[in-house]
């Protein structure tokens, strides 16, 4: 809201109104904001829990320390939501595509995951809300974004296409510029669904192979598989984050360090300079997405305060689901969504070890009539506090390992 009062008053020449223009500076304030809000608004929620008893039931598991964790106040993802969603209606433009999905995004998983957290708490229902409502509330907000990625007409990727002889007669009636290497190029602006593939120079996935054998209605059936692949990121990663959040400050540390690295991804796909010294897409408008960016890492910096180890309160699904599903939605909108491998890392692996160890056991039950386990205990997290390792040391550890794998994310962009 202030973006769009500064840049009225801009007309008039109003003293400092300007500077809302800068992505920097919104993108700082969003920070601040999220910061201030997650810390004070915080500490009055985490006591209102406390007064309500909205604490966390806690499964003997057999874990060192488990039982310190039992009442602690949980659905502190309220925080984490508030103060996402504030600073980015206050200082984000809210005409921008990219921003009212994000919004969406971060509101549609957030209520999902409160929905699970009330039957939990409230209902005194272990289970809380069903899978099969949980998948159907992230296979809608897949279509949603899927769709509107397909269809916008705001939605265009720019990109620099070398002038060859092959392709000269197409691109003839196109201003033509020349490189630092004398060579031509054009910017060609298209709705295509292309994503980067990682370590690989000038050679995006456009999504249209997928239906090849389509021959010439692969263009217009190519939506489909777009959208399946949406759907299927959303779920994978909105679980994966929900699967990590084990121990205190692991997914809330995680998050922040994926955060970063995603607005620099958007900052740099955003900028025409930048984009085109790195010879990536350009995404006209994506660059807003950094404001975003700024509150999700305020926000989850801010509730980290509370949240590390003793931890004083929990996000629960309301977050968690959240945090996976802002990831997801951001990735797939700055075309990065092949990248989410490496960046969400820590995700991926907490899932596979609960895929592997459910699959190993339900296979080793049939064959031997008894189950048995790879690991001492999933997710990976809990395999590491069976062997003896102190929560803070596996919590700090993987985000060391998040960090390397941010790194690696950024790298790609040159080492290709």
């Amino acid at each position: 809201m202030f973006y769009h009062l500064f840049t009225y008053l801009d007309q008039f020449d109003f003293p400092g109104a300007g500077m809302f223009q800068y992505l920097s500076f919104r993108a700082a304030l969003t920070i601040i904001a999220s910061l201030l809000i997650s810390m004070v608004l915080g500490k009055r929620i985490i006591g209102f829990l406390h007064r309500k008893q909205i604490g966390e039931s806690v499964r003997d598991l057999g874990l060192e320390g488990q039982t310190r964790k039992q009442g602690t106040p949980t659905m502190g993802g309220i925080i984490i939501l508030a103060s996402i969603v504030i600073p980015v209606l206050l200082f984000a433009n809210l005409s921008n595509i990219y921003i009212i999905l994000m919004l969406v995004s971060t509101v549609w998983l957030g209520l999902i995951g409160f929905m699970d957290d009330y039957i939990k708490v409230f209902k005194k229902n272990k289970v809380g809300l069903r899978g099969k409502f949980k998948i159907i509330g992230q296979i809608v907000l897949g279509l949603i974004v899927g769709l509107t990625l397909f269809l916008s007409d705001d939605v265009m990727i720019r990109e620099r296409v070398p002038i060859t002889k092959e392709n000269f007669q197409e691109y003839k009636t196109q201003e033509m510029l020349v490189d630092d290497n004398s060579n031509l190029y054009v910017i060609n602006e298209h709705k295509k669904l292309l994503t980067t593939i990682p370590f690989i120079k000038n050679n995006e996935f456009n999504y249209s192979w997928l239906v090849w054998f389509t021959g010439k209605y692969a263009d217009h059936l190519v939506w489909i598989i777009f959208v399946l692949a949406v759907i299927f990121i959303v779920t994978a990663v909105s679980n994966g984050a929900n699967l990590a959040d084990g121990l205190d400050g692991l997914a809330t540390g995680s998050a922040s360090i994926i955060g970063v690295t995603l607005g620099i991804l958007a900052w740099l796909s955003g900028n025409a300079i930048y984009s085109n010294y790195l010879n990536i897409m350009h995404i006209p408008y994506a660059g807003e997405l950094v404001v975003f960016a700024g509150a999700f890492i305020g926000a989850t910096l801010g509730f980290l305060w509370y949240n590390s180890f003793p931890a004083q309160v929990f996000m629960g699904d309301t977050g968690s689901l959240a945090l996976g599903g802002i990831i997801a939605v951001f990735a797939v909108i700055i075309r990065k969504e092949l990248l989410i491998p490496i960046l969400c890392g820590i995700y991926l692996v907490e899932s596979l070890s609960v895929i592997l160890q459910v699959s190993y056991f339900k296979r080793t039950k049939r064959k031997y009539g008894e189950g048995r386990r790879i690991f001492l205990m999933s997710p990976l997290h809990h395999h590491y506090q069976k062997k003896g390792y102190p929560e803070p040391k596996i919590v700090t550890r993987f985000w060391i390992v998040g960090i390397m794998l941010a790194v690696i994310t950024i790298i790609t962009l040159k080492i290709r």
